[in-house]
């Protein structure tokens, strides 16, 4: 039932842990999750040749656009984080050519991975196609619970060593990850977990074995993380009792290996620029320790502590893989003669505010108000391929596409136009002289080159660091999260409010990861069929969060900036479980923490917490892959 063998190796392995003064070895646990996003998947599929009027409907609703009512072609309205990879897929189900299928991407209550694996699209165009009339395929919540593709459920082992004044010598791991019964996008997931299994820090001797499996459960596959997030909890849990064993300051330990410019990742890549690892430990730990700070203490039934943890995240596909978008922008006067702007591009919004973010690229590019240029997203017949909505992607691919296109045509406009003249004069030269004010771009993202072959996998890294203050409940063990400070790496902050927006929205995300989310299934079975038996954050357990921003520029991306979509949602977890345990003693090592189990663990004097809430059996036995 392999799927797939990963390997990760840089250095000699054995000679590094020969280094070592003090070795920590451990085995953690993640659970299988779910997206839980706010809208069910749902697709309204319209057949080719639909005349509303004739049914006595309604007008189409972009018929306000100037456009006939009348659909010319198949049409899916869905929430799909790939329109044109949804038109491709329909397309071949109904044996027609892609250019006969329009797919309208329409706002979405989230989708965070898990709307990238098509859903009801097909189904809806094939219905419609064969009944003549519109079909709308809504998801209840069981059915969204029981059939789009999960977080990987993994056991990891990993070895840390390090000497004696805590330089890192060696990390190796074996991570199992559970891929269902579906590959869905396991490979390229637990690629990243792979990857990324020695931490955001400069390791020497790096040992990586990943054996990605097909079970009988769900499938899985995209989810915000995409693999780093479970790896993270295993190497930020390690890397506090590490520090613990050496003696030396948590915060100091990280210091002392981060990343930075001039520095090798686990995959042989020299990182060139932009590496804010180090400020974003420094901001983190300045406003952690400001005002009588302590690592832990009690009040009354109630114990506190800080736990800190970093991550790294990869901007873009990498791996090789060709990562391209496309962008239209277009200028005209509106009925006050003031110029005004379009960009327009397939790329879906999520709610993680791309229409700011590339409104912003373009019209710092035009000499326009933000307010003054427009963007239209998502259809395939109005808008150019912006590529897939995925791998924090967006802000850099999309926003560099929109940003060039900005600037041809303003070159283009500039050349024959007298020097000097206005916005407005330069686009009333053009419509007096035929020339189009519009210009598309196909922006490239640098190459990027396959694991194993050497040279860099990816174009660009987001770094965050991460400090979270629990408090533990001695006589229930509850764990409760009252203040986070965070500090991401964002190269330039284009938007800065949608961008605390996503730390917040990160955090959370990843503080039900770590307390309370779990997609239970029995013998291939889902016993989480409905909303009651899973349990997510609710208001009342979104803590005070402080945002530093870090902007340590990217020279290719848009005016620096870089992805942060999935960044703030890899290190919390384990910034929760090292506050746990400095704060009892008690190392959790599955995910999520069971507040019986930590309480008993607690009571006995217990090192560890094996089992997770939800988990049937402990963590099982792994041995390292030779």
């Amino acid at each position: 039932n392999l799927l797939k063998h990963i390997k990760v190796a840089k250095g000699d392995i054995a000679a590094g842990f020969d280094e070592a003064d003090v070795i920590v070895d451990r085995t953690y646990r993640t659970p299988t999750v779910e997206h839980l996003f706010l809208e069910p998947e749902c697709s309204v599929g319209v057949p080719s040749g639909y005349d509303p009027s004739v049914f006595g409907g309604t007008v189409d609703p972009l018929a306000k656009r100037g456009e006939d009512a009348v659909h010319d072609k198949t049409t899916v309205y869905v929430g799909s984080q790939i329109p044109y990879q949804d038109r491709d897929q329909v397309a071949a189900a109904l044996g027609v050519e892609s250019a006969e299928v329009r797919i309208v991407a329409t706002l979405m209550g989230g989708g965070f991975g898990g709307k990238e694996d098509i859903a009801g699209q097909i189904h809806a165009a094939l219905l419609a196609e064969a009944s003549g009339r519109p079909v709308k395929m809504l998801y209840s919540r069981q059915e969204s619970l029981l059939f789009h593709p999960k977080r990987h459920a993994t056991v990891i082992r990993i070895r840390t060593g390090a000497t004696k004044d805590g330089k890192l010598t060696a990390v190796q791991s074996t991570i199992y990850g559970d891929g269902g019964a579906y590959a869905s996008l396991s490979e390229k997931v637990l690629t990243r977990a792979t990857t990324h299994a020695s931490g955001p820090y400069d390791v020497p001797h790096v040992k990586v074995d990943c054996l990605a499996a097909y079970t009988n459960n769900a499938p899985c596959g995209a989810f915000r993380g995409f693999g780093v997030s479970q790896s993270c909890f295993a190497v930020e849990s390690n890397m506090d009792l590490l520090a613990a064993e050496l003696g030396i300051d948590p915060v100091e330990l990280r210091r002392r290996n981060a990343l930075d410019v001039g520095r090798v990742t686990s995959t042989g890549q020299t990182m060139r620029e932009s590496v804010g690892l180090n400020e974003c430990i420094e901001r983190v730990d300045a406003d952690m320790r400001a005002g009588g700070f302590r690592w832990a203490w009690e009040e009354g039934r109630s114990r506190f502590a800080w736990g800190l943890a970093v991550g790294y995240k990869n901007t873009g596909l990498g791996g090789g893989a060709p990562d391209k978008a496309i962008a239209e922008v277009g200028l005209w006067l509106d009925d006050d003669d003031e110029p005004r702007a379009e960009v327009r591009t397939s790329s879906a919004e999520l709610g993680q505010g791309l229409p700011a973010v590339l409104a912003a690229c373009a019209a710092e590019e035009l000499g326009l108000p933000r307010d003054r240029v427009g963007v239209l997203l998502g259809d395939t017949d109005y808008c150019p391929d912006g590529g897939p909505t995925t791998a924090s992607r967006q802000t850099y691919v999309s926003g560099n596409a929109a940003r060039y296109a900005a600037r041809e045509l303003m070159a283009r406009l500039k050349a024959v136009a007298d020097p000097g003249a206005s916005l407005a004069e330069l686009i009333s030269h053009a419509v007096e002289t035929g020339l189009s004010t519009s210009a598309q771009f196909e922006y490239w993202a640098p190459k990027t080159q396959p694991l194993g072959t050497g040279g860099d996998m990816h174009f660009a890294f987001g770094f965050c660091a991460q400090a979270v203050l629990c408090e533990i409940d001695t006589e229930t063990g509850e764990v409760s999260v009252r203040k986070v400070i965070a500090a991401h790496d964002v190269g330039r902050a284009i938007n800065p409010l949608t961008l605390e927006g996503q730390v917040e929205g990160g955090i959370v995300m990843c503080i039900g990861y770590a307390l309370m989310e779990h997609y239970i299934q029995e013998q291939g079975r889902p016993w989480t069929k409905v909303m009651a038996r899973y349990s997510a954050p609710r208001i009342a357990h979104a803590p005070e969060i402080v945002s530093h921003i870090v902007e340590h520029e990217t020279a290719d991306g848009p005016f620096g900036a870089k992805g942060v979509g999935e960044l703030p949602s890899i290190p919390t977890s384990a910034a929760i479980a090292n506050a746990i345990h400095l704060a009892t003693g008690v190392r959790v090592r599955s995910l999520p923490v069971d507040q019986d189990e930590l309480l008993r663990a607690m009571r006995s004097g217990a090192d560890d917490v094996e089992l997770g809430w939800g988990d049937r059996e402990p963590i099982p036995l792994v041995k390292f892959v030779q």
